[in-house]
């Protein structure tokens, strides 16, 4: 199938075009046309899947249709973090660059005023991180009413980082009649449940197995001493074919501190994560797409929405307390059907969340060594995989994380370590609370 077969305007089949998109991916040809007649849509689609045109395409193409309708924004899309939203939004004014439809990013990490005059002035589309939208509102500077269609894009991460309060006070500002997208990389129950009150007759589309890692990236897993990750990564970068990498941390402070000493073992790096700046975040984003830095180190949120050509290789330095998070990780590679490689570096204390890992993908990883960094950790039960008929939930009580490996994962930190207000209003950035400069 083309995209000319899907029967898109001639403008946006031009600017297909001029991006280099010959043939629609899986996502596309299931949702444009569903989307084109109207219809409410609950999507599962992996990273790099294309979902972005799934929905920017056919919402471009009804804007265009029906005509300038006053100055309100007309779509919707709420995104989990400002560089989804900054991506999303890039995306729109690509598709939509023979047209006369105007895009907005409206997230923290900068100042409110430039959104504020675009948004007084008039736009058609308005791509936010909902806390931010709220601030606008709250100032009187978005208005809702004119909204037709509404998209919450990765919307099992949004509800996972304590998004749905915000998200709930934005939708009851929306018009009751309206069209609603819901695109999400997994399926879980908190989600269809959202969606059930959400969408209205929805058509479900699955373009990939349930919580599903990409075919396209081959994984596997280096039993290693804590103590000694950094040498193995170093060593792997040094003496292995990578190209560009991209290192998963589990904290600010611990992707801070291993970008230090990348760089001072003489490997450029850069960190990117919810303490740093916009600014910071864009260079760093900037010089990892340039090849002017070889790795950029991540954490999970920061991650989120990261959009970069090329990546060859993912290392979990810090396996994710999540499972799911592990999915998302590796979903950096192996884009758009080129092959990718991950790989992650599992001490004896996170040999649970490996078995979690596995365990989700209904799996075990294939295991490597390496000469020299063998693990002096005793094996775990972990290790053989989940007994029949058993499962550890994963806020697991310490007694029982010690079955399974020296030290289990604190029984006392929250889901990702997230702290939210009462109105679920978070940007993951320290602009996001409240101050004179904006957020």
């Amino acid at each position: 199938m083309s995209f000319s077969e899907l029967g898109l305007p001639e403008a946006i089949l031009r600017a297909v075009a001029d991006l280099g998109h010959r043939t629609p991916t899986p996502i596309q040809q299931q949702a444009i046309p569903l989307v084109r007649e109207g219809r409410d849509l609950l999507a599962a689609a992996q990273t790099g899947t294309g979902k972005t045109a799934a929905f920017a395409v056919p919402i471009l193409e009804r804007l265009e249709t029906r005509g300038p309708n006053g100055a309100a924004p007309r779509a919707l899309v709420l995104t989990p973090t400002r560089e989804l939203a900054v991506q999303v939004a890039a995306s729109f004014r690509d598709y939509g660059r023979h047209l006369s439809i105007q895009t907005e990013a409206v997230h923290g990490g900068v100042g409110m005023m430039a959104q504020t005059r675009a948004l007084r002035r008039g736009v058609d589309v308005v791509v936010a991180t909902p806390g931010r939208l709220l601030d606008h509102i709250g100032q009187r500077n978005a208005r809702l009413g004119g909204i037709e269609v509404l998209v919450l894009d990765e919307a099992d991460r949004m509800l996972d980082m304590g998004f749905l309060p915000a998200i709930r006070r934005i939708v009851g500002l929306l018009p009751g009649h309206r069209q609603n997208l819901l695109f999400s990389a997994t399926f879980s129950t908190e989600i269809r449940q959202f969606a059930a009150g959400l969408l209205r007759n929805p058509v479900t589309v699955e373009v990939a197995p349930r919580n599903a890692a990409a075919s396209t990236v081959e994984q596997r897993v280096l039993h290693i001493d804590r103590d000694n990750k950094r040498a193995l990564l170093v060593h792997m970068l040094r003496t292995g074919d990578w190209g560009r990498t991209l290192v998963f941390a589990r904290t600010k402070h611990g992707a801070d501190r291993l970008t230090d000493q990348l760089d001072r073992d003489g490997i450029l790096a850069t960190a990117i994560h919810g303490n740093k700046s916009q600014g910071a975040r864009t260079r760093a984003l900037d010089e990892f797409r340039r090849g002017d830095v070889r790795v950029l180190v991540a954490t999970d949120v920061a991650a989120r929405g990261i959009d970069v050509d090329g990546i060859t290789h993912v290392v979990n330095f810090d396996l994710p307390q999540c499972p799911e998070d592990y999915v998302h990780r590796i979903g950096r590679t192996g884009r758009a059907g080129a092959s990718g490689q991950a790989v992650s570096l599992v001490s004896g204390e996170e040999r649970p969340l490996l078995r979690d890992i596995e365990r989700l993908l209904g799996r075990t990883l294939a295991k490597a060594t390496a000469d020299g960094f063998e693990t002096t950790a005793t094996p775990s039960i972990s290790d053989r995989g989940p007994a029949p008929g058993a499962r550890r939930r994963h806020g697991q009580s310490q007694r029982q994380a010690q079955t399974h490996a020296k030290t289990g994962p604190d029984p006392a930190r929250r889901r990702h370590g997230h702290r939210h207000d009462a109105a679920g209003r978070r940007d993951h950035s320290p602009a996001y609370k409240p101050s004179r400069k904006g957020r």
